[in-house]
């Protein structure tokens, strides 16, 4: 069961590995990242910052479409971690279903558009966040669980 899905920058840390994991029960951390799915420095890292009460996947975004579309975590209390919203888009493209996705911390080197402070995006972010829309999964912007969620609409 997917019980989050957000868009942060820096994914694992702890606002992510705290907050979210008690606020939502979490017991599966998925990190979806191409790169860092191929680089063992950055997913030692983001085992260090998971809670010892999670189990973590770091997948590239087909074997994670692949491995949820299967069921694999049905079980599980599944909290998803992605660096770009257009990692959704390809998500939702192979069939994942998101009932919402928490927009957290957006930065891009090329910002064209900035929502609020910790929204700011480059032009793929911004189409991504169209196509996403256009899916009709619903998003929303919210920092911390605590906070009251936003929707968000492009």
């Amino acid at each position: 069961m997917i019980v989050g899905a957000r868009v942060d920058f820096r994914l694992i840390h702890g606002q992510v590995g705290n907050l979210w994991s008690n606020a939502r029960q979490v017991s599966r951390f998925m990190v979806v990242d191409d790169q860092v799915a191929e680089d063992a420095t950055q997913k030692q890292v983001l085992r260090m910052a998971t809670p010892a009460t999670c189990k973590l996947s770091v997948l590239p975004v087909e074997k994670a479409a692949a491995n949820i579309n299967a069921g694999k975590y049905d079980a599980q209390r599944l909290f998803i971690v992605v660096k770009k919203p257009e990692v959704y888009v390809r998500l939702v493209k192979a069939g994942v279903k998101l009932d919402q996705i928490i927009l957290g911390n957006i930065t891009s080197m090329d910002i064209v558009k900035s929502f609020n402070r910790n929204i700011n995006c480059g032009q793929d972010d911004v189409d991504a966040l169209k196509e996403l829309q256009e899916l009709g999964v619903p998003m929303v912007i919210q920092l911390t669980p605590q906070d009251t969620p936003q929707e968000f609409k492009i």
